[in-house]
């Protein structure tokens, strides 16, 4: 396998920010950022590490992202031919489409019918395990950098041990009462 060019290079790492940007789109970076299409004010898949942790070898799909990123913009360039749209060359096909086209093709690569599902809903699914759960990073080192998924959805610091404790049930009520025996650790005796 050949190392990537910068300007292929700089094609992928478009191409899978946008990808990312359409599953959770976030605040563009800078007016002139064509990878997040910007339709939201928060932050976004891409701001939480999406592509850190597409990359990363640890998750199995670091080898094959060339390969996605040239079959995405091999789709774009079909879905714009067939809705006669004209994109702009001086970016990766797939960025140069509006978000409401990069949406409508999302919608057809992930649906349950089409026999390339499991590859982009495998890519879908990195950019949602960086919005919430910030699987490449260290929860408290997310929280301190003030991660904007994990913030969005109520992840607190922990207590001063570093435990986290939930004194309200979720439920309103604890689900069971404690074994007599139970450890302050929480541990079975």
């Amino acid at each position: 396998m050949q190392p990537e060019t910068p300007e292929e290079q700089q094609a992928r790492v478009l191409t899978l920010e946008a990808f990312a940007d359409t599953i959770i789109p976030g605040a563009k970076r800078s007016a002139d950022d064509r990878a997040i299409a910007g339709v939201s004010t928060d932050g976004g898949a891409v701001e939480c590490g999406a592509l850190a942790l597409m990359e990363d070898p640890a998750g199995g799909l670091s080898l094959m992202l060339g390969t996605l990123s040239e079959a995405l913009n091999a789709h774009a360039t079909g879905y714009a031919e067939a809705n006669g749209l004209t994109l702009d060359s001086a970016v990766p096909p797939f960025v140069a489409l509006a978000f409401d086209h990069r949406t409508a093709l999302l919608s057809h690569l992930l649906a349950p019918d089409n026999p390339e599902k499991e590859m982009w809903v495998g890519l879908a699914l990195f950019s949602n395990m960086a919005y919430d759960s910030a699987a490449h990073m260290n929860t408290l080192d997310a929280l301190a950098a003030g991660h904007p998924g994990l913030l969005a959805i109520g992840i607190t610091k922990p207590d001063d041990d570093g435990l986290w404790r939930f004194p309200e049930y979720s439920y309103g009520r604890p689900l069971s009462r404690l074994h007599p025996h139970t450890t302050p650790t929480g541990s079975p005796a």
